[in-house]
C-alpha cells in the first residue's frame, strides 16, 4: 500500500471508497501478509518448499472462500497499543484481588471437599488454558488476512495470560493448603481424571485441524465456548455456592476476554456468510465439531459438585452462541 501523489490515503484504501487519512487501526492492521501477494508461492521461496505446499492446501485451497478476507475488520479495532493499555487494567484488577484475598486469609475458610475439588478440576485447568493458546498460535499462522491475525494474536495472548494466573492461584494453594496435590497431581488428573477426558480429546483434535477455517470453526464456535460455558461459567457458579469467591471474580475476569473473543468470532462468522457456499461448509465442520464440545461439557460438568444442572446449562450456553450466528448446531 502506498500513497500516490494528491492521494489522501492509501490505493488500496481508496479503491474500496475510502478518501479519508487512515487510522491507526487500518495503518498497523489491514493488508499486511505478503505470503497473499502471490497464491503460488506464500513465502517468496522454492514454491516446492513444505511450507508453500502447506499454505497452498490449508489455506489458499480452504473450502472456506472469500473474494476478499482483507476486508474484514475487527469489531473493537484494536491494535497492540490499545490492546496493551485494556490488559493492563485488567491485569491490575486481577493481582488486585488476589492480594486482598490473600490478606484476609480467604483459602483458610474454604472446605476440604472444595480444595479437593480444586486440586482435580481447577489447577489442571492450565493445560486446558494452553492448549487454547497453542490452537490460537496455529490459527493466527495461517490466518488469511492480517485483521483476523491480529484478532487471534490477541486471543493467543488472553490464553497465556489465564494460563499463567492458574499456575499463580495453584502455586497460591499449594502454601496455603499444602498436602492436596497442587503443583504435583495436576498432569496426572489432565490426563487419566474422567472428568478432563472430554476437553483432553476436543482440543488435541482441535491442534490437529490443519485447514484455517476448520481451525476457526472447531476453536471459536465449538472448543472456546465449551470451555467459557463449562470451566469457566458454571465453575464460577460452584464456587459462589462453595463460598469460594474468589475464583467465581476471576472466572468472570476471564469471561470478559472471551466476549471480546465471541465479537470478532460472530463479525467474522457474518463476513465469511456473505458467500452463501460458506454456510454450508460451516455447518459441516460443525456437525462433526460440537459432538465433541458437548461431551467434553457433560464430562466436565458432571463432576462440579452440587451442580446437577450444570452440563445442561453449559451445553444450552454454547449451542445458543452458535444459533446467534446462524447455526442450528
Amino acid at each position: 500500500m502506498a500513497y500516490e501523489k494528491g492521494q489522501k490515503t492509501w490505493s488500496y484504501l481508496l479503491d474500496k471508497g475510502v478518501k479519508r487519512k487512515p487510522s491507526e487501526y487500518e495503518v498497523v492492521s489491514v493488508n499486511l501478509h505478503y505470503r497473499t501477494d502471490d497464491p503460488e508461492v506464500p513465502f517468496e521461496l522454492d514454491p516446492d518448499i513444505p511450507m508453500n505446499h502447506w499454505f497452498r492446501k490449508y489455506v489458499n485451497e480452504s473450502p472456506l472462500q472469500h473474494d476478499d478476507w482483507d476486508d474484514f475488520r475487527d469489531p473493537d479495532r484494536h491494535v497492540y497499543r490499545t490492546y496493551n493499555l485494556m490488559q493492563d487494567g485488567q491485569e491490575s484488577y486481577v493481582d488486585g484481588l488476589l492480594n486482598e484475598y490473600n490478606e484476609i486469609g480467604h483459602d483458610a475458610e474454604l472446605s476440604e471437599e472444595w480444595v479437593e475439588a480444586l486440586a482435580r478440576l481447577y489447577a489442571p485447568g492450565r493445560f486446558l488454558m494452553h492448549t487454547v493458546q497453542m490452537a490460537s498460535g496455529y490459527l493466527l499462522s495461517v490466518a488469511p488476512a492480517s485483521t483476523i491475525t491480529n484478532c487471534v494474536i490477541f486471543q493467543d495472548g488472553d490464553a497465556l495470560r489465564w494460563v499463567q494466573r492458574i499456575a499463580y492461584r495453584t502455586a497460591e494453594l499449594a502454601k496455603s493448603r499444602s498436602g492436596k496435590g497442587f503443583g504435583e497431581k495436576e498432569r496426572a488428573f489432565w490426563e487419566n481424571d474422567p472428568a478432563w477426558q472430554g476437553f483432553r480429546e476436543l482440543m488435541e483434535k482441535v491442534l490437529i485441524a490443519y485447514d484455517w477455517g476448520e481451525s476457526f470453526v472447531s476453536l471459536n464456535l465449538v472448543a472456546k465456548p465449551a470451555i467459557d460455558e463449562a470451566f469457566l461459567r458454571q465453575f464460577a457458579q460452584a464456587a459462589r455456592r462453595e463460598g469460594d469467591t474468589l475464583l467465581a471474580m476471576l472466572a468472570d475476569a476471564a469471561l470478559v476476554d472471551s466476549e471480546r473473543h465471541r465479537r470478532w468470532t460472530e463479525a467474522l462468522v457474518d463476513f465469511a456468510l456473505q458467500r452463501d457456499e460458506n454456510r454450508r461448509v460451516m455447518g459441516d465442520w460443525l456437525s462433526k465439531w460440537a459432538p465433541l464440545g458437548d461431551k467434553a461439557i457433560e464430562a466436565f460438568c458432571e463432576a462440579l459438585p452440587g451442580a446437577p444442572e450444570a452440563a445442561k446449562t453449559a451445553t444450552r450456553g454454547a449451542r445458543a452462541f452458535r444459533a446467534e450466528l446462524g447455526f442450528d448446531a
